[in-house]
């Protein structure tokens, strides 16, 4: 068999519904995946349909077909399979799809709104590198009343932790006088920590409420929190293709 023929061994993982492509590698790292009844502990490692390979002492029965899902993330819920606290998760959400999916990267406990959840690897991965420069647009209820000047700095680039984001782009929703309360959207492509909350915070803006209301050109319109539906093949196909424009379904 030809090297061509062959796979890395965390993507075959991952195309199997076991876990994600990162989750993968650190299986393999911590010798918990054997090839022909040897552990294997090596990235590189590649694979053919002859080569037998377990996970966890669990032979990989075959490749699950690869599934895509838009979700309404409500509050309250992990993104992440499991919690050690017990806390719900957004998988459990999930419960009447047959195929193992995970999330694809990270809203907080009290964040709400769109995440795609899948068990393609390639294309989580694809959509989670900094080079992908996938929009995520977010509307963010916080305490004061906003100023253009106020939100001037993000358009710019801010520095967090040392690091300074990517040029953000901000709008002013409304604003609410008699409550001392404001509504901003913010538009980024990055995916630091809580990035939204400490961008908003540095110029004095304490988030209340977020939400993102858009992931690349998938909007939630239709769904309602805690719900998710498939994605269609174009979309699928667009994402792919890395064409992450904005226009809405017909």
């Amino acid at each position: 068999m030809s090297e061509d023929q062959k796979e890395r061994l965390q993507k075959v993982i991952a195309q199997a519904g076991i876990a994600s492509r990162r989750a993968a590698e650190d299986l393999i790292v911590n010798g918990r995946v054997q090839v022909n009844g040897e552990i294997v502990r090596t990235l590189g490692t590649k694979v053919g349909p002859k080569d037998q390979v377990a996970v966890n002492g669990v032979p990989i029965e075959g490749r699950e077909k690869l599934v895509y899902y838009l979700l309404n993330k409500p509050r309250g819920t992990v993104t992440t399979n499991h919690d050690d606290k017990e806390r719900p998760t957004v998988v459990e959400l999930m419960a009447d799809v047959p195929e193992r999916v995970y999330p694809v990267g990270r809203l907080d406990y009290d964040t709400t709104g769109a995440l795609i959840l899948t068990n393609d690897g390639d294309l989580a991965n694809q959509l989670m590198h900094p080079s992908g420069r996938v929009d995520k647009v977010y509307l963010a209820k916080v305490k004061g009343i906003v100023s253009a000047e106020q939100l001037e700095p993000l358009t710019r680039g801010i520095k967090l932790d040392g690091r300074k984001t990517a040029p953000a782009q901000v709008a002013i929703e409304w604003v609410d006088k008699n409550k001392g309360v404001s509504m901003v959207r913010i538009t980024i492509h990055e995916g630091r920590n809580h990035q939204v909350k400490n961008m908003l915070a540095k110029v004095g803006l304490p988030v209340q409420k977020l939400k993102r209301e858009r992931y690349a050109f998938l909007d939630l319109m239709g769904l309602q929190p805690g719900e998710h539906r498939k994605l269609t093949h174009e979309e699928i196909k667009k994402l792919k293709a890395g064409d992450y424009r904005n226009r809405r379904r017909k």
